[in-house]
């Protein structure tokens, strides 16, 4: 791979941002939002209600993990859109760019979202409610590692369902990471879901990643048996995206659809 396409990848979609005002403001105004909102219901529901568990007061906690999941996998989707919107696929996968550069480039994005998103919230967060999500210690990076890496494997998946599906398929790009939300058990514990569900959220890396943290929350020592699960689900995810991807690109290339993506 060439450092130099990985790189003017990544540049290509921050020059964007760069000369677009309302593009930009996108990357701080959700995370705002969502801290505020989540800020006030943590401070009612602390204030008016006794005998809750302690992991109510980490709900703002929650949140910014969760919303790592969902720019990791905004950073590669949104961007893929982009250069469709653009009617620029067809320049791209023309010239000497291999789709592992393409994917790269788009990965180095998505970090730089998630970056932006968790510095804004975590600053909100201590700065209005006096939250800090650093209180979980060490333990933090794997958890961050291991929601990135999905958010990935669910973005390379969602971009490859467009390419399949076309324009029409574009809300998926907004809405397949909200699917996992349910059995992510991102505010409550996986007990709480139907035997059914159970059995679906062990097979969803977050669901491991959010029962790790309120084990910390709650005392209960490192997870590492839960990170351990989350981290051999996303490698086993995170190379099936890419298989999956390749092969509708393919596919896509045989049926000669690229040009006419974004019509």
């Amino acid at each position: 791979m060439s450092g130099r396409r990985i790189w003017a990848v990544f540049l290509r979609q921050l020059y964007l941002y760069r000369r677009s005002f309302p593009r930009a403001l996108e990357v701080f105004y959700w995370p705002t939002l969502d801290i505020l909102l989540w800020g006030f219901v943590t401070l009612y529901l602390q204030k008016s209600t006794t005998g809750l568990p302690k992991f109510v007061a980490f709900f703002l906690g929650a949140l910014i993990l969760w919303d790592i999941l969902f720019r990791a996998q905004q950073g590669i989707t949104v961007s893929f859109l982009e250069d469709m919107w653009a009617r620029n696929l067809v320049n791209i996968f023309v010239s000497p760019l291999r789709i592992s550069e393409y994917l790269s480039g788009l990965i180095m994005v998505s970090l730089l979202k998630v970056i932006i998103s968790f510095v804004v919230m975590s600053a909100l967060a201590g700065m209005f409610y006096s939250f800090s999500i650093f209180r979980l210690g060490m333990a933090l990076l794997p958890l961050v590692v291991n929601l990135v890496v999905m958010g990935w494997a669910v973005g390379i998946v969602t971009m490859g369902l467009i390419l399949r599906f076309g324009q029409e398929a574009e809300v998926l790009a907004w809405a397949v990471a909200f699917l996992f939300m349910p059995v992510s058990a991102v505010f409550y514990p996986v007990e709480v879901l139907p035997p059914m569900l159970k059995k679906v959220a062990f097979f969803v890396p977050s669901s491991h990643v959010f029962e790790g943290m309120r084990a910390l929350i709650e005392g209960k020592g490192f997870p590492l048996l839960e990170l351990v699960k989350a981290f051999g689900l996303n490698t086993v995810y995170l190379v099936l995206s890419v298989v999956i991807f390749i092969l509708i690109y393919r596919d896509a290339l045989k049926r000669g659809v690229l040009p006419k993506i974004g019509e």
